[in-house]
């Protein structure tokens, strides 16, 4: 007679991961929204009823949430980031060096990914009738924000620029509903700086307060995020239904304006700094780095991969370890080159979307927040998220056209993360040549 042991612990239950319940929302949304819109018609009352009374609601509650933790998480990842290279004052040139680097190659990204989304026009690749439907719903919020600007201004232009930038009262700054994150982001790197230049004993406190800060505003983004495949749906059935499949297209062109920004820099703009910078083969340096390019593209997270890039890339590449974890532990938060060309694609994206045209001097903002964004961007899933809500709500595009992305989202934030995570490596590799460290030789076939 056979005794089953019963005093075996049960196997753990198997949990589908969060990404994939949000490819679940994404599906229900569509479907549900396409079969309601073919069936019934965008403008069928009861159809409406059902997105004013229960679908909108349920989704907008999602970005408030959102929008809600904006502030705090961008202040201290920013304050946080910069008061970490504390290190500049003694590491000196090396901290500059990585300064320019990061400011350079994020300009870049971010060029290119303004350059394709004015080029390509991903929003505007819908038929004239959605396009007008689109407008009338969520183009109304810009029209009135552009027309509360409409005001004689005496100042000169470089007194404007510095109102734009530097805040006269920076509680004022975050206490409306839409923040004015020029002025937040301005004095949160001030602040930073300051940290740096008084002594340890004295900022340690107020660092690790914007730390605790930064760590539960991430937190909290995790816990709201898991309503995101409930949101998702919701959201995207409300667009569908009346808008019908035109967005879906419009939704193919933008993930391929994303997906080839994000291939030029990878390719194109690391191969050259590798090259040229680095005196390294760009093939033998990707082969040297695929197991950290795979860590990065499967977690979707720079801090997760933290471990895997020190360890590889003073291994695989020859980066001294003082150098290896100066650069990487800075560039996993201030270097995020493929955040920053995302973050800039998807804000044209929705404003081409709403039938705004965005002026040069308001592409240039935008580019100047998705730099800086790119720093108080939390290193995670998703983070990006809640700060591209906050740059919708500044130049007037309704937040709530984010959901449309929410969907892919995961897909493209695997992609960026991979182009994130390269460009810190791509750094270290830098930052030792120019110091005189000899590291791994050309491949003989390279």
């Amino acid at each position: 007679m056979t005794v089953q042991n019963h005093s075996a612990s049960p196997k753990t239950p198997h949990r589908t991961p969060l990404h994939r319940k949000i490819l679940y929302g994404l599906a229900v949304g569509v479907v549900a929204g396409l079969g309601c819109n073919l069936a019934l018609g965008g403008d069928d009352l009861r159809l409406v009823w059902v997105i004013r009374q229960i679908t909108e609601p349920v989704g907008q509650l999602f970005l408030r949430l959102l929008l809600m933790v904006v502030v705090p998480l961008v202040f201290s990842s920013l304050v946080v980031g910069v008061a970490g290279i504390g290190n500049l004052r003694t590491l000196g040139r090396v901290g500059l060096k990585c300064f320019a680097y990061t400011f350079v190659i994020s300009a870049i990204s971010v060029a290119i990914g303004l350059t394709l989304a004015n080029v390509i026009k991903p929003g505007k690749r819908i038929a004239p009738s959605t396009a007008q439907a689109l407008e009338q719903r969520y183009g109304g919020e810009a029209a009135k924000r552009i027309e509360g600007t409409k005001k004689p201004n005496d100042d000169s232009a470089f007194l404007q620029v510095i109102k734009t930038l530097v805040p006269s009262n920076p509680i004022a700054a975050v206490s409306a509903e839409t923040p004015n994150m020029l002025h937040l982001m301005f004095f949160a790197l001030v602040l930073g700086v300051a940290a740096t230049l008084v002594p340890e004993g004295s900022s340690r406190t107020f660092v690790r307060l914007m730390d605790s800060v930064f760590s539960l505003s991430t937190k909290l983004i995790d816990i709201i995020m898991l309503a995101a495949p409930y949101a998702v749906a919701c959201l995207l059935f409300s667009n569908l239904a009346q808008f019908g499949i035109d967005l879906l297209a419009a939704l193919g062109w933008f993930v391929v304006t994303v997906l080839l920004g994000l291939s030029l820099h990878m390719f194109g703009v690391y191969s050259l700094s590798v090259y040229l910078l680095s005196r390294l083969n760009p093939i033998d340096f990707f082969r040297r780095i695929r197991t950290v390019m795979i860590t990065a593209f499967s977690t979707s997270s720079s801090n997760a991969t933290l471990p895997t890039a020190l360890a590889e890339t003073e291994r695989n590449l020859g980066v001294p370890r003082e150098l290896n974890t100066f650069v990487l532990t800075i560039g996993a938060t201030a270097n995020q080159n493929g955040t920053a060309l995302y973050e800039g694609v998807t804000v044209i994206f929705l404003a081409q979307l709403s039938g705004i045209d965005l002026s040069i001097g308001q592409q240039i903002m935008i580019a100047y927040l998705a730099m800086l964004g790119s720093i108080g961007t939390a290193g995670v899933p998703s983070g990006s998220i809640p700060f591209i809500i906050i740059v919708l709500a500044t130049i007037g595009v309704n937040p709530a056209l984010i959901a449309i992305i929410l969907g892919v989202d995961r897909l493209l934030d695997m992609c960026r993360t991979t182009l994130n995570v390269t460009g810190d490596i791509t750094a270290a590799t830098y930052i030792a040549r120019s110091e005189g460290h000899q590291l791994i030789p050309r491949s003989p076939n390279g």
